[in-house]
């Protein structure tokens, strides 16, 4: 490895410190449903985003309370010296794709069947720390 990639290598280790993640896979929720929560947290400020997500009377806003919430505790054991309050936590990225999809089938009228499909999501939050500018 030469010496410009390893500098680029810890650059990016350094930068990557203030990030972390959490990820929530085959939630039993529909992704469309997961969405609307997931738009309305996104670019908030980590305290402002809970008690956003504590109030909302969504289901799926209680899933979401619980990953975010593992999101900060990831990021708490990734800087273990620095405090959460000061360094100005926000959710910097929530991404919603589908999971697997259950297939099941609803009697309907003359013999016939509907298809029913139960819909999952995967789940992924990135929280990361907001540079406060001083002039």
């Amino acid at each position: 490895m030469g010496a410009r990639k390893r500098i680029k290598a810890d650059s990016m280790k350094e930068a990557r410190k203030n990030i972390a993640f959490a990820k929530l896979n085959n939630c039993p929720t529909s992704p469309r449903k997961m969405r609307l929560i997931a738009d309305l947290i996104r670019g908030m400020d980590a305290e402002k985003a809970l008690s956003e997500l504590k109030h909302n009377p969504k289901e799926a806003s209680i899933r979401m309370e619980k990953l975010l919430l593992s999101a900060l505790a990831n990021w708490e054991a990734k800087n273990d010296g620095k405090n959460m309050d000061e360094s100005n936590l926000y959710v910097s990225e929530v991404k919603v794709d589908s999971g697997r999809m259950l297939k099941r089938i609803q009697p309907a009228p003359q013999g016939r069947a509907h298809r029913i499909r139960k819909r999952s999501n995967h789940v992924t939050i990135v929280v990361d720390s907001r540079e406060i500018e001083t002039n």
